[in-house]
């Protein structure tokens, strides 16, 4: 269900009512939770939050023009769905949110890598979602990611200097 809005109220403004409340509540939860410096946009047509360019001159990989993305969320057909980076690359991250989730949902955990799909949205845990938002740090992420590219300082390590 991906919308055309340039902000992130317009988005939540052009969904059905059913999920505006939701939707609205999962961006408040997180903004407040994530760790300072990251930038809240308008990314893949969904509101995402990256680590600027300020912090990483190089951008997303896949769109140097973009932050590189950490968290998202998206009203999607049949879902809600939150996409945090951290839990795609940190097993460790992945196993404590699996463990925690049953603690704070009735329903069955529907994840895949970096994505959880919240189907039922009166049953969103958002103490848990809270939780694991500060549970990374812009510098840890960042230091993950550019090891993950095989890069350090935005340049391509095979080009730097020794």
């Amino acid at each position: 269900m991906k919308q055309q809005a340039d902000n992130p109220e317009s988005y939540i403004a052009q969904l059905p009512p059913d999920r505006q409340a939701p939707m609205s509540r999962l961006r408040e939860t997180i903004k407040a939770a994530l760790p300072a410096g990251l930038v809240e946009t308008m990314s893949y047509g969904m509101i995402s939050y990256g680590i600027p360019h300020s912090l990483y001159p190089a951008g997303y990989h896949a769109n140097p023009s973009e932050p590189v993305p950490f968290v998202s969320i998206a009203s999607q057909k049949r879902h809600i769905a939150l996409y945090h980076m951290g839990l795609y690359m940190s097993a460790e991250l992945a196993a404590w949110f699996r463990d925690a989730y049953p603690r704070h949902a009735r329903t069955k955990l529907d994840m895949a890598k970096s994505c959880i799909r919240f189907k039922k949205m009166d049953d969103i845990p958002y103490d848990l979602i809270d939780e694991l938002c500060g549970k990374v740090t812009v510098e840890a992420y960042l230091a993950a990611y550019v090891a993950s590219r095989g890069k350090t300082g935005g340049h391509d390590s095979s080009q730097t200097s020794s």
